[in-house]
């Protein structure tokens, strides 16, 4: 009786070994910083709301390579020391597998080293060309950067005939390495920046700015650099002072709050950004419409909010991520950096994505679209 006793122990041992790891299997770790709540509050909130929805949605549908993903995320605030703090907790204390995070340029950079420190996979979610450029072994984006919207944007100007431009930029990292980006690049394009103005993230009024832009002897065209609060005031006072110069805003801004925000005075302003403001714009062949429609209808499914170019930046870093995972085979760091950098035609929400070792952006300047504000909603121009 006991020899049966302990050969059935046996069979019921060997059953559950083969059934537990299926149902136990130790997850993979995802950590994320972000800036859920305060002034960047715009980007951050989209980005881990998608986190958080995508990680359930994949663990429902079987995980990756077997295993469940486990999201540990951390609310940074915009808080470059913050983000510093949470991205050494998720190294040290929580031992992710990897990264994903900074919402702005200031969080990312703040915490780049000692990922690169630890070497982990990293993708940010930020726009500034430094981030990447030089590239940085375990640092990727997914973004386009700033110098790539100030080539989409001047070459715009340029197919309208504008060769003067009044420049407007927020102090902040993303607006500061903007205005660079433009100035740098301008000439390639035939454009003189005639007015070079700045104004910081806490100001409520760019009334005086505005006025010495106008006031500047030819020009021809504005354009803002900036995120938050700061572009929504400088269309408020534009409108209120009277402008009727061509108004060009960066895609820092590229989301529907934007237009809540700025009203009416928004109307008429173009700026370049992913298709995922436009869907139903994009040709019936463009291999970005269902990836584009899916994520749209999901997100404001769950959310009950208006979907943002912020939140597919979060999106397109996850699933390059399980992407690289599986291509990997296995969750080791170098194999699996190894494998994103090899990732070539990933179809995204913001746009194709291709790396090498030499682009860890792996875009092309043609994956932004220019949009305009028309009747209070976007719609596709270029």
């Amino acid at each position: 009786m006991h020899g049966i006793f302990r050969l059935s122990m046996v069979w019921l041992v060997l059953v559950l070994g083969l059934w537990v790891p299926a149902q136990a299997a130790e997850p993979i770790k995802i950590g994320a910083f972000v800036s859920a709540t305060g002034p960047a509050a715009f980007l951050g909130d989209p980005e881990l709301k998608t986190l958080e929805m995508y990680v359930a949605r994949i663990n429902a549908a079987g995980g990756v390579l077997g295993r469940p993903l486990q999201l540990i995320h951390y609310d940074d605030g915009g808080n470059a020391s913050e983000a510093r703090n949470y991205a050494s907790r998720l190294i040290r204390a929580d031992r992710v597998d990897f990264i994903i995070g900074g919402s702005t340029t200031g969080t990312t950079m703040a915490a780049v080293p000692m990922i690169e420190q630890a070497r982990i996979p990293f993708i940010s979610m930020a726009g500034a060309i430094v981030i990447t450029e030089p590239v940085k072994p375990w640092v990727f984006k997914t973004p386009q950067s700033d110098r790539m919207a100030a080539q989409r944007i001047l070459a715009d100007m340029q197919s309208r005939g504008i060769t003067r431009v009044g420049l407007l930029s927020g102090t902040d990292g993303f607006g500061s390495s903007g205005r660079a980006q433009t100035l740098e690049v301008a000439g390639d394009f035939g454009i003189e920046i005639v007015a070079d103005l700045t104004y910081g993230p806490q100001d409520t009024d760019m009334t005086a700015q505005l006025t010495r832009i106008r006031n500047t002897a030819g020009v021809e065209a504005l354009l803002n650099f900036g995120f938050g609060q700061g572009p929504a005031i400088v269309t408020r006072n534009y409108a209120h002072l009277g402008m009727t110069l061509p108004f060009y805003q960066s895609h820092g801004v590229a989301s529907d709050r934007f237009l809540e925000l700025a009203g009416a005075a928004a109307e008429g302003i173009r700026l370049p950004a992913s298709p995922l403001l436009v869907p139903d714009d994009l040709a019936e062949d463009d291999p970005q419409r269902p990836v584009v429609q899916a994520y749209k209808e999901a997100f404001e499914a769950q959310w009950n909010m208006r979907v943002s170019t912020f939140g597919g930046y979060a999106y397109d870093a996850l699933m390059l991520a399980v992407k690289a995972i599986e291509t990997a085979g296995t969750t080791e760091p170098g194999a699996v950096r190894d494998a994103l950098e090899g990732i070539r035609g990933h179809v995204g929400v913001t746009g194709i994505y291709s790396f090498s070792p030499t682009d860890h952006m792996g875009l092309a300047v043609e994956s932004f679209r220019i949009l305009e504000v028309r009747d209070g909603r976007w719609v596709l121009i270029d």
